[in-house]
């Protein structure tokens, strides 16, 4: 597993990292696995140089994190770089977001909310220390907090030795340079897979620039891209109102990864596989999550990390990709 610098911190983080929103499980994926496999994904995870294990107390009302300290119990906490992040609650008032099931998300990065969040987080985790602690969202009228302030919250909290590295989800080019006015930067994560790639826009460019890693979550497009997705497949929970699991559009997308079939025989791999290997070609600055739910699907996915695109390859694929409009 190649390993990248996570900013200047002196830690680097595994190329491929475990995402865990899946194993969280509830409403959002209309299913609850088993904490046994939930445990044994993470622990297999980490078995093969995967280091880098991310979590939210968003992901389930907080059982993702809880997910995440079982299996933490079977680790050695220097082997993980756990990252967890702040900004979405349900136990008090914030800026309206998602309704899962029937309990409502809200947006809230005031310093009180977040000094209340990380001693949660840390709770469900088993652990005193966090590696990378991420804002989840950005902060929104009414209850918006400047990222100034949010910073200097975090920068204590690094002193404390609470957190290690800050990272910021879900930001605009314009974001990342008001949190690297306020302080240190370590990474950036943003969706991107082949059929999403707004990060194009300006978020790759910046993150390059500043020496600031891009996370990518979702690379299989919430398992639309992991090949056993089939035409007619009617989408719920967290999938139900994507672009890409609408009628038509899926179809669309079966026939691209149909099309895909002589890379896959070329490179002796899978279809995500290929579909993570593309991300990863996209720089070296680049990292992504992969959000495994078996010990077999993370054995699938990090291969991906040894896998060497050719530059026509990966036009073509991009080609191809782009297409679909």
């Amino acid at each position: 597993m190649n390993n990248i610098k996570l900013g200047d911190t002196g830690s680097r983080i595994s190329q491929i990292g475990l995402g865990t929103w899946a194993i969280g499980g509830g409403p959002a994926w209309d299913q609850d696995l088993e904490t046994k496999t939930c445990v044994d994904t993470i622990v297999t995870a980490v078995g093969c140089g995967v280091n880098l294990i991310d979590t939210a107390p968003g992901y389930n009302f907080g059982n993702s994190e809880i997910m995440v300290g079982r299996a933490l119990e079977h680790l050695k906490r220097e082997d993980v770089i756990l990252e967890t992040k702040f900004g979405i609650v349900w136990d008090r008032k914030g800026a309206l977001f998602n309704k899962v099931g029937d309990r409502q998300l809200y947006k809230n990065l005031s310093a009180e909310s977040i000094l209340k969040e990380i001693d949660q987080s840390l709770e469900r985790l088993g652990t005193d220390y966090i590696d990378i602690y991420m804002s989840h969202w950005q902060a929104v009228e009414p209850y918006f907090t400047p990222i100034a302030e949010t910073m200097e919250l975090l920068t204590e909290l690094k002193r404390q030795g609470k957190i290690r590295a800050i990272g910021a989800a879900n930001v605009t080019a314009a974001d990342v340079r008001q949190y690297l006015e306020a302080g240190e930067l370590d990474i950036v994560q943003g969706k991107y897979s082949i059929v999403d790639r707004g990060v194009e826009d300006e978020l790759c460019d910046i993150c390059r620039q500043n020496g600031i890693v891009l996370q990518a979550y979702s690379p299989l497009e919430q398992g639309l891209l992991s090949g056993t997705i089939e035409r007619g497949y009617h989408a719920v929970g967290a999938r139900a109102n994507k672009r890409w699991f609408q009628p038509g559009n899926l179809e669309r997308v079966l026939d691209m990864l149909d099309a895909w079939k002589p890379l896959c025989e070329k490179y002796d791999c899978s279809v995500p596989t290929l579909a993570l290997a593309w991300v990863l070609a996209q720089g070296d600055f680049i990292s992504i999550l992969s959000g495994s739910t078996s010990p077999d699907q993370v054995r699938e996915n990090v291969l991906a990390a040894d896998i060497m695109l050719e530059p026509s390859d990966v036009a073509w694929m991009r080609e191809r990709a782009e297409a679909l409009g």
